[in-house]
């Protein structure tokens, strides 16, 4: 595996929603790697639309902390919304049920 060039961590980009850090690629598109990856020990980070890798130069103190799975978050979220979105979906199936008598009603 070839390396196109070795980048220090402070020069990527960060985006911390998705907690994935990027850095542009001469062929326009831009090298990624997620949090999660270099906190895995990962330091190459490859570009999606060529060939090229990068090796980052980082320290593990030096990395954020990875934010908790969102799915924890989600379920609590669903059991919160469960009874709107049942009543959203017996809404649904009752306009359909609905529609379906009135296209089955011979004049």
């Amino acid at each position: 595996m070839s390396i196109y060039e070795e980048v220090e961590f402070e020069d990527l980009d960060f985006d911390p929603v998705n907690q994935i850090y990027t850095y542009p690629c001469p062929c326009g598109d831009k090298f990624s790697i997620s949090l999660e990856e270099l906190w895995d020990g990962e330091d190459v980070a490859t570009c999606p639309s060529c060939t090229l890798r990068i090796e980052i130069i980082y320290d593990e103190e030096d990395l954020p902390e990875l934010k908790e799975d969102s799915d924890d978050d989600d379920e609590s979220d669903e059991e919160e919304g469960e009874g709107s979105d049942v009543k959203k979906e017996e809404n649904i199936d009752q306009g359909l049920a609905d529609i379906t008598k009135k296209s089955l009603v011979v004049e």
